[in-house]
């Protein structure tokens, strides 16, 4: 899971720059619809023809686009309610965001890098192992049909039977237990009842609490055959992985967190995509995200290197359009800017004294996997 992401929510007037206030609609509220938020009173009424028709709907049917008025980059609507919050056993260990959502041990931010003893490195290596299986249970269930909820709820159970917490349950108040993340968002989508269509891709993005420590991987998988037959998909999440495994190939001592981003660029542009540049790699160990940081672009000032008993990730975003990006107002969902795909691969290493060790890799039985490329002018 990438670096937590702006918390201002965005007014849902219609071409409205502002930040909301705490106005919400009281149709929305009375029939339990979350985070309609407007900047003023004026504002709202100025909308309400157009914010009305999301009662409607509600009634209708009982699913909902929350943010009808919003300038979606692309196809992908948001379809609500989501389901209730899911509850993790109080016998298993909770990092300390879990009741009020703010992560006390993050806030303290600087340059110090914590390098890991045996013990450490063994706790992070289970930890990656558990969370490893979690992703591979969900990315089994993956097919034309499920919703993302019902992805959140296998990793949900997934995690607790291994007697861990999913970590980005109630992380700055994010409320689910894994990222899902469809076609033309980065990063950070919110599992809901939207329905998985053949052609789609389709991003899991896991992290597991165990025993004090963390451990974070995703992968970009397709949805049905479809989504292998289309050359700019299978362009984009092949081009994705393999800008994670050229980065890797680099993570040994000395190496300049800053080198990852040159490697990472210059394999996406050579297959004519680009690299998200908001989001970065991050520190990872008793901490979700702490230092360092680890930016996927060309010529960052990433400061810093690798030393023995770092435990870091790497999880690159390629895009195939532009590289900017648009929050939804749920204040998680990142798309990009023109709607076009994008595909993000992680895992969680550790700098040995001669090179990584890759904690999340992917075992032999490992679902999805690496498809080839369709050759030039659909020639074999």
């Amino acid at each position: 899971m990438a670096e937590e992401p702006p918390t201002k929510r965005k007014c849902l007037g219609v071409d409205c720059e502002n930040d909301a206030s705490a106005l919400q609609c009281p149709k929305c509220l009375s029939l339990g619809i979350k985070d309609s938020y407007f900047c003023s009173q004026d504002c709202f009424k100025k909308n309400w023809a157009t914010h009305k028709e999301v009662h409607k709907k509600e009634n209708k049917t009982g699913y909902f686009n929350p943010f009808p008025s919003f300038p979606f980059t692309g196809p992908l609507r948001p379809v609500y309610p989501l389901s209730p919050r899911r509850e993790v056993p109080k016998s298993i260990p909770h990092p300390d965001y879990a009741e009020t959502g703010i992560p006390k041990a993050g806030r303290i931010r600087g340059n110090k890098i914590e390098q890991l003893d045996a013990k450490g490195q063994d706790a992070m290596r289970k930890v990656c192992r558990l969370a490893r299986e979690v992703l591979d249970i969900a990315a089994a269930a993956i097919r034309p049909g499920i919703t993302t909820d019902e992805i959140d709820e296998i990793v949900h159970k997934a995690c607790i039977e291994r007697n861990s917490y999913p970590s980005p349950l109630n992380y700055n108040h994010f409320p689910k237990s894994v990222c899902t993340s469809v076609n033309e968002v980065i990063c950070h989508g919110i599992p809901d009842k939207r329905v998985l269509l053949d052609g789609d891709i389709i991003n899991l993005d896991v992290t597991l609490y165990h025993e004090g420590y963390h451990g974070d991987l995703n992968e970009t998988y397709y949805v049905g055959d479809r989504a292998k037959a289309d050359p700019d998909s299978v362009r984009v999440v092949e081009t994705a992985r393999e800008c994670l495994e050229e980065a890797i190939k680099l993570v040994k001592p000395g190496t300049l967190f800053r080198d990852f981003g040159n490697v990472i660029e210059a394999h996406a542009k050579s297959r004519n995509c680009s690299v998200i540049r908001t989001y970065v790699g991050h520190g990872i160990n008793r901490i979700f995200h702490c230092p360092p940081n680890i930016p996927h672009y060309a010529k960052n000032k990433a400061v810093g290197e690798c030393k023995p008993g770092m435990t870091f990730t790497i999880e690159p975003m390629i895009a195939l359009g532009k590289y900017r990006d648009v929050t939804w107002p749920d204040n998680w969902t990142s798309t990009t800017v023109d709607g076009k795909r994008t595909a993000q691969f992680e895992h969680t290493l550790l700098v040995t004294e001669t090179g990584v060790e890759v904690l999340t890799a992917r075992k032999p039985d490992s679902p999805g996997g690496p498809i080839p490329l369709p050759a030039p002018n659909g020639t074999s």
